[in-house]
């Protein structure tokens, strides 16, 4: 047998995250059987997206990590292959990779050839946070050259790469972060305007920067800042809802304007969207950027912290916007 470990979520979350929602706890994996696998994780993933997801008590933490083959029955992943899954919060996991399944993994892949770049970036700008920016972005806001766009939580891993891809497009790219740090990275991506949203008053930015509106929102945050941002919207806006890190911890609703007359008033068009969609595009969305990288167009930051014993300090200092970037666990 060999032995494993596993986060597990312990009691339904109530607010911020705390100490007592998770459960480390060890597990036997049994002696393979043909065409089956177990991978040692190297990179593991912490995003905001795991906080709103309801999962059942006792379940596996949710979670992508990069893994190395360690044990092999299947010739098309020898011991030594790097492979990234939806295997959860696992420090080792069997995989019956003959037809890609295993208990609580999905999509699993082989960590394409990356050349001299880390393979953390698969988590990463050429990961699930990338494809968001990337399919999420203009699929949905199809950005024109000489366009206004709006991106908040831009220091993130998903709201810098908007942003850089707005600037591709052409267009003029407002950014808001949450400290001097993150606004300075902000800036040196190219945006045109950045905030500090603890600082700034969002209206008074907003009408500096955008005083004939704002063409295309992409938001990462909700609540009280998407509450005003409509209201600098041009007609026929176009709207892309990715996530709402502000509102995932609220025990209450908010207490906020009503936007959905500014939606109907300025006939704006607002989607929400899961990345998965474009699942089966991926390798399209990942050249595209891989290209956009080597040629110096796109730039990205890892926030990097050691150790699968930290996992839940991390994710929960994640939420509390600890990372520049993508936020890693080197495993």
């Amino acid at each position: 047998m060999v032995k494993a470990k596993k986060w597990i979520l312990a009691a339904e979350f109530a607010g911020e995250p705390k100490d007592s929602n998770f459960k480390l706890v060890e597990e036997d994996l049994r002696a393979l059987k043909d065409g089956e696998i177990i991978c040692d994780a190297v990179y593991l993933s912490v995003d905001p997206y795991m906080r709103a997801h309801v999962f059942p008590v006792g379940s596996c933490i949710i979670g992508e990590q990069v893994a190395r083959v360690t044990e092999s029955k299947n010739a098309d992943y020898p011991v030594g292959c790097l492979v990234q899954m939806y295997s959860g919060w696992r420090s080792r996991t069997l995989i019956n990779a003959a037809n890609k399944t295993a208990t609580e993994a999905v999509h699993l892949l082989k960590v394409t050839d990356l050349g001299k770049l880390e393979p953390s970036l698969a988590l990463g700008i050429l990961g699930m946070p990338g494809m968001t920016a990337y399919f999420g972005f203009l699929e949905l806001c199809q950005p024109k050259a000489g366009e206004t766009v709006l991106v908040n939580g831009a220091a993130g891993a998903v709201g810098s790469a908007v942003g850089q891809i707005a600037k591709i497009k052409g267009c003029k790219v407002i950014g808001f972060a949450g400290s001097k740090e993150k606004c300075d990275w902000v800036k040196s991506l190219g945006f045109d305007h950045v905030f500090n949203y603890k600082e700034a008053d969002i209206n008074k930015s907003l009408k500096e920067a955008a005083p004939d509106g704002i063409d295309c929102y992409f938001d990462n945050v909700g609540g009280s800042f998407t509450s005003k941002a409509l209201q600098h919207m041009k007609e026929f806006g176009r709207i892309s809802v990715c996530g709402g890190i502000s509102v995932y911890n609220d025990t209450k609703p908010a207490l906020t304007p009503d936007a959905f007359m500014t939606i109907l008033s300025q006939q704006l068009r607002v989607e929400g969207f899961i990345v998965t969609r474009w699942w089966n595009r991926f390798p399209e969305g990942k050249a595209v950027m891989k290209k956009w990288i080597d040629e110096g167009k796109i730039k990205y930051r890892e926030t990097v912290k050691e150790g699968f014993e930290n996992m839940p300090q991390i994710f929960m200092s994640l939420l509390k916007g600890a990372n520049i970037g993508k936020m890693i666990v080197k495993a």
